[in-house]
């Protein structure tokens, strides 16, 4: 650990989680420039991919996969059903459960919105080369799977 400087005057331009907020800002209005009159969010686009690659999970394993809270993907959910985009559906196996699947509404949301998350990714990509897009990726990847625990909603991989 660092040692804590003796003086408060802290650029916050080179602290990584200054940079890294910010790029969370840029990358959000980004996706809502592409996405357009489709009016999806990054959350959103993220709970319709989950439950279209695993059609029926809970909504605690959705929560989980998308790394938010519970009661915040309960919000979510809330507000794709209300789109006619996702749906509860009451399990078989234990009656107190509810699993989510996609409307075919909610299929072709996502559908149409894949072109515009794919150009996000580009375009929050561009300023590096080919080399250093591989790399910056690696290095992400794995500040995000070792500071995973430290989050108040850690993720959880879909299982497969």
């Amino acid at each position: 650990m660092k040692p804590i400087p003796a003086s408060t005057d802290v650029d916050i331009n080179l602290q990584p989680g200054h940079a890294i907020r910010r790029l969370h800002q840029i990358s959000v209005g980004i996706f809502l420039q592409e996405v357009g009159d489709l009016g999806v969010t990054p959350v959103q686009y993220a709970a319709l991919q989950r439950v279209h690659n695993q059609p029926g999970l809970d909504q605690r394993t959705l929560a989980r996969g998308i790394a938010l809270d519970t009661s915040t993907t309960g919000g979510v959910v809330d507000r794709l059903e209300v789109r006619g985009w996702m749906e509860r559906r009451t399990s078989a196996e234990d009656r107190r459960a509810r699993q989510l699947f996609l409307t075919a509404e909610g299929e072709a949301t996502l559908t149409a919105t894949l072109p515009a998350m794919l150009r996000t990714q580009d375009q929050i990509l561009a300023p590096l080369a080919p080399e250093q897009r591989k790399t910056f990726m690696r290095l992400l990847s794995l500040l995000v799977e070792e500071n995973n625990t430290l989050s108040r909603a850690p993720s959880q991989p879909a299982k497969p």
